[in-house]
């Protein structure tokens, strides 16, 4: 008695498994397509002196965004926009160019974002800029597919944190190379 007790549970055990395993994949939440990180080109900044911010987008694997310059009307671009407090100026970003890509969903190759890129953004603190740290609000808007699925866009509420100072030091030049 005991051994079919035993040999019901495994049995029942096994069937969850595979049903488990045969069921649909569960999609991502679209805010975890993307893991985006901000750097500032001086730390600290000096007052008076122009800087810029490298938002890194690491994609995750298997998936992609549609380029700034996106290939077709119905596709979502990707868009940085900034909410700048007093003190700062902010110039255009700077979008990479994407790459093309077919998939089985578009006859059309689309222009998409894949792996890593980084978004750059001109950034003037002024003569008067507040001293310490500082932040400067930004939202990241994207909408990200696989070859399967595309994922609602989303758009996430970023913060790019730096410190002023009256001289400034360069940093972070991974993200900055020397023009």
């Amino acid at each position: 008695m005991k051994f079919a007790g035993t040999l019901l549970a495994g049995i029942l055990l096994w069937a969850a498994g595979a049903a488990l395993s045969s069921a649909p994949r569960q999609a991502p939440s679209p805010k975890d397509v993307v893991a985006p990180a901000i750097y500032a080109s001086f730390d600290p900044v000096g007052r008076g002196s122009q800087f810029q911010l490298a938002v890194v987008l690491k994609i995750r694997p298997g998936f992609h965004i549609n380029a700034r310059e996106k290939s077709e009307d119905y596709l979502i671009a990707t868009d940085l926009r900034a909410d700048v407090p007093a003190g700062f100026q902010l110039g255009d970003v700077s979008y990479p160019k994407g790459a093309l890509h077919t998939f089985t969903f578009s006859k059309k190759p689309l222009n998409v974002y894949e792996d890593t890129v980084t978004l750059r953004v001109p950034v003037t603190a002024l003569p008067g800029a507040p001293l310490g740290a500082q932040h400067i609000p930004l939202k990241l808007r994207y909408q990200a597919c696989s070859t399967e699925i595309c994922l609602p866009p989303v758009t996430l509420s970023l913060d790019a944190a730096f410190n002023v100072a009256a001289s400034g030091k360069p940093a972070h030049g991974e993200f900055f190379p020397k023009e």
